[in-house]
């Protein structure tokens, strides 16, 4: 199962002593009072009331905010060991990007010398897994019983440098019950700023949605600040919460969001304090939900399924040329495409649209960009979650699944002085044109099934907008059914130089927004951990010929597969076509779109239910 939240339990972890996981937070030597590290007054009985009306009253759903909850000399002592002495990892998935330690239980397996380093950090850990401090945590939040045992303390450091975001999820995982977030952003002489990002950011329920699902945009916000305490119960289908992105650089004075976050979790039979209770409805949870199926929408409206063409028809032709650069439509290239495409299961063809097409988006869409504050020159880094939307544009979701911004289906208008008109030289008639004229057209499927050897059947198309700092989708598979995918990429590439000449930082993957296909995971391992946070493209942008239908298609760069990489990542570009025949539970997604990204990703999109169709000669059975 698929972590919602970045933790490795076993990173740091010495091999030879990971057998030891159970028992509870006491070691053979004297634990001090942990009363003596906690804020004064911070367990009394007249606070914990002021914090336990606090939480029930609070929304979207229950939290506290505890502006400080350690002494001050303690958390000095405690970052000290984490800067000198901890080492961090860059981890990235689907969902976040963070530096992170090992599990901070890990600790409890270091040699003498080893845990002499961490006086003040094991001081904090043992301090907030406490008998005093659990008991505390279950009077503010009315929760039930918090284990007691060491294989179920869950805790690590967390440092959010520029480009690091957590996406929405509700961290319902297994037996977690309270999560909880201690905030020690650096320097302590310089307070986080709102518009540095990385602000925890909390989401109300749509309401009647069921399953339950977040909003699109959130209705809290908590910035980070030195020693805060934020912690929330854990439940399915309601704690949704995200990290907004980092926007300000790591300067010389180690400006980061660092954090000590974790679960406490449910106790377990033979604990003291155990009671017998009914499992939540996790089926509701964000992990559960993302995972489960989602049918296509359209169906073509012939009755039977038409036999595999051996050509397009003229009539064919004449329509597809409106749109299609007609290289696409030759023979000869239709033979070329069908060969690649049968031997690679995917296909990208460059300079896909006519010439006319492509000069009315490419120019359309960046001049949309600046428009709408968020193009190159925008002012503000981090985008209002209402940037880019309008009549004609609204976020999609959910959140916890998606996030981008789809063309209304308002009734357009005919008038030009009406909000909802849309000019037929605007970028928005363009992409609707292929949106519901192109893609779903009779003509259109006869020409996927001749460059592919499959027959579309049921399909969704939908042209998409994925707004700097803002926009993604999660990783989703189809656990039984292989599917076509499409994607007209229509990213406009960025002129740097006076000449007018492009730069190719799109395909660093430095901003994200890239595509990505993963193979289905082996045992507990997550599939959407990739080995580096810049993944290897496939293909990169190279200059095309209108004359020469193989160098519009694109060749394989000779890179050696890796067992532990991507099957595909393609980084957004402009005006090129990618077909991709996805398998059964091979995992797929568009990552995050950071707000250093000079504007939006703009595609076209498609997925087709399709049925495979035997060559002439083929044998019928199987070995």
């Amino acid at each position: 199962m698929r972590p919602r939240s970045p933790i490795d339990p076993d990173i740091a972890a010495p091999p030879a002593k990971r057998q030891r996981r159970s028992g509870s937070f006491t070691s053979s030597r004297a634990s001090p009072d942990p009363h003596s590290h906690f804020a004064a007054n911070l367990l009394s009985a007249s606070n914990i009331t002021i914090l336990s009306d606090q939480y029930h009253s609070s929304q979207p759903f229950k939290h506290v905010v505890i502006e400080k909850i350690f002494q001050e000399s303690l958390l000095m002592k405690v970052k000290e060991e984490i800067v000198e002495h901890l080492s961090f990892t860059e981890k990235e998935t689907d969902i976040y990007k963070v530096l992170q330690t090992g599990d901070l239980q890990s600790l409890n397996y270091l040699d003498e010398d080893q845990r002499k380093l961490f006086p003040s950090l094991q001081a904090l850990r043992d301090s907030l897994y406490s008998k005093q401090f659990r008991d505390f945590i279950r009077k503010v939040t009315g929760c039930g019983p918090l284990s007691s045992c060491r294989d179920r303390q869950d805790m690590s450091v967390n440092s959010y440098k520029k480009t690091c975001h957590l996406l929405n999820h509700d961290d319902v995982i297994g037996s977690r019950r309270v999560s909880y977030i201690l905030y020690m952003p650096l320097p302590i002489d310089q307070p986080w700023q709102p518009e540095w990002g990385g602000a925890l950011e909390l989401y109300p329920v749509v309401p009647g949605s069921n399953p339950p699902e977040p909003a699109p945009t959130p209705s809290k916000t908590i910035a980070p600040s030195w020693g805060q305490w934020v912690m929330f119960e854990v439940q399915p289908g309601k704690s949704f919460h995200s990290v907004e992105e980092v926007v300000i650089d790591t300067d010389k004075t180690g400006r980061q969001r660092l954090s000590i976050s974790g679960w406490f979790h449910r106790a377990k039979p033979g604990e003291e304090d155990y009671e017998e209770e009914e499992d939540q409805a996790d089926s509701f949870s964000s992990l559960k939900q993302l995972i489960s199926h989602s049918s296509l929408a359209h169906s073509y409206t012939d009755v039977h399924t038409p036999s595999l063409p051996d050509t397009l028809t003229s009539e064919q032709i004449s329509f597809l040329g409106r749109y299609l650069n007609p290289v696409y439509l030759t023979e000869k290239a239709l033979a070329s495409m069908k060969e690649r495409f049968a031997a690679e299961s995917s296909l990208e063809l460059h300079r896909f649209l006519t010439d006319t097409l492509a000069e009315k988006l490419q120019t359309g869409l960046a001049q949309r960009d600046e428009e709408d504050g968020l193009g190159v020159r925008r002012a503000r880094q981090m985008p209002f979650h209402s940037s880019g939307t309008s009549v004609t544009w609204h976020a999609k979701g959910p959140p916890h699944k998606a996030r981008y911004c789809v063309l209304s289906n308002k009734k357009l208008s005919g008038r030009p002085d009406s909000p909802s008109y849309i000019a037929e030289d605007s970028p928005e008639w363009v992409m609707r044109q292929l949106q519901d004229v192109l893609f779903p057209s009779p003509a259109f499927r006869t020409w996927l099934a001749t460059v592919t050897s499959l027959i579309p059947l049921r399909h969704s198309v939908e042209a998409r907008r994925f707004r700097p700092g803002l926009d993604y989708t999660l990783a989703t598979s189809e656990e039984n059914e292989t599917r076509l995918d499409l994607c007209l990429g229509l990213t406009p590439p960025i002129e740097r130089g006076s000449d007018g000449s492009l730069d190719a930082s799109w395909q660093t993957g430095d901003w994200g927004g890239w595509e990505c296909y993963l193979a289905p995971p082996e045992g507990d391992e997550d599939p959407t951990v990739y080995r580096s946070a810049k993944p290897r493209n496939r293909t990169s942008e190279r200059g095309r010929s209108d004359d020469d239908e193989d160098e519009t298609m694109s060749e394989d760069d000779g890179d050696e597969e890796t067992d532990s990489g991507p099957l595909l990542t393609v980084q957004p570009g402009f005006n090129r076509l990618l077909l991709v025949l996805r398998d059964e539970k091979v995992m797929h997604f568009v990552k995050y779109l950071s707000a250093s990204a000079p504007g939006c990703r703009w595609d076209v999109c498609g997925e087709w239910e399709v049925g495979m169709v035997a060559e002439e000669g083929e044998e019928s059975g199987s070995e």
